[in-house]
């Protein structure tokens, strides 16, 4: 298992940890290991509740966004947890610890850009804590949100014979980061998927209204990591067909050049799509929003995660999908 010298777990060995030890209660219905806890209610909702940190340095750089970006990047990212349990946000708590060198004007563009995000999916700026940072900037967020009572859709009910489906296209966030690294300016595509990503809420909440996913998770970490959860948590494996994985316009024509940049769109991370599982073979057909969905795998009972090429040869992607203590 690989380890993080200074740490000494891994990201999601330190969360099962975390989960054994924290235990369970009986006003949870699904408590830590999932993109949100659930919290029933009595007027036929469930409540739903995330928490995340974003941190200069490991979840972003300053020089590559505007401020306003930032800032509605930081809230998009929250409310696609709310979207992955096919929930409507309501609520938003902001957190901010703030470096010395940053401006009031600075701080300013980064709560509108917030705000804004928030103001687009129906919900609120609930309340928050400032402080002085002595480093980098550090942002905590936390989302709640409503589903009906016992409809939200969470990881472990993938099934032998399930289909899996993503959202969207994969790797263009990625592909951003990977030009903007090497120096170069990502199209404005790609920097849109990079900067300012729209999680998938209207999908995620007819799939949960319609009772057509039995599994799904946003896809932040890379779609291998996080199908990954989904498969570990259902106790199933699966296969992947690499040919039929949506890739933009502005993706193809990229690897197109450089076929190594395949792994992006499996392992990059931060595409804030969908994956998730149905029964439905031809769900793609089925949805009524506008959000392309597109059918990629199916779930095996054997444990493990294959992918298969067009002419049926195994595919060993070469990256791994994000981890935080890495």
């Amino acid at each position: 298992m690989k380890k993080n010298n200074k740490i000494g777990l891994e990201e999601f060995e330190l969360i099962r940890w975390i989960q054994q030890q924290a235990g369970s209660s009986s006003h949870l219905s699904q408590g830590i290991g999932d993109d949100c806890s659930i919290h029933p209610q009595q007027e036929g909702e469930d409540l739903l509740t995330s928490t995340d940190l974003f941190i200069e340095g490991i979840h972003f750089q300053r020089q590559w966004s505007s401020w306003f970006d930032l800032g509605r990047k930081a809230a998009a990212v929250n409310i696609s947890d709310i979207a992955a349990m096919g929930g409507t946000p309501q609520s938003l708590f902001l957190g901010i610890g703030r470096p010395k060198e940053m401006s009031d004007g600075e701080i300013e563009e980064f709560i509108s850009g917030f705000l804004a995000e928030v103001k687009i999916h129906g919900a609120i700026l609930a309340g928050g804590d400032t402080c002085l940072s002595p480093g980098s900037l550090l942002i905590s967020v936390t989302v709640q949100g409503t589903v009906a009572t016992a409809e939200a859709i969470c990881r472990d009910g993938a099934s032998y014979g399930d289909a899996i489906y993503v959202s969207g296209t994969l790797g263009d966030s990625a592909l951003a980061l990977h030009l903007l690294q090497s120096e170069q300016q990502p199209d404005n595509y790609l920097a849109g998927r990079f900067h300012t990503p729209s999680p998938q809420v209207t999908l995620g909440q007819e799939l949960s209204r319609r009772q057509l996913a039995t599994a799904m998770l946003d896809i932040s970490d890379g779609l291998l990591a996080d199908l990954g959860h989904i498969l570990q948590a259902s106790g199933v494996g699966a296969e992947l067909d690499l040919s039929e994985i949506p890739l933009s316009r502005s993706f193809q024509k990229a690897v197109s050049g450089d076929s190594t940049l395949i792994d992006l769109a499996l392992a990059g991370g931060e595409d804030y799509e969908l994956v998730f599982t149905s029964p439905l073979k031809d769900l793609d057909t089925q949805i009524d929003t506008d959000c392309k969905v597109t059918k990629i795998g199916i779930i095996n009972p054997e444990a493990g995660l294959r992918i298969r090429q067009a002419d049926g040869e195994p595919y060993h992607c070469k990256r791994g999908g994000f981890d935080h203590f890495a």
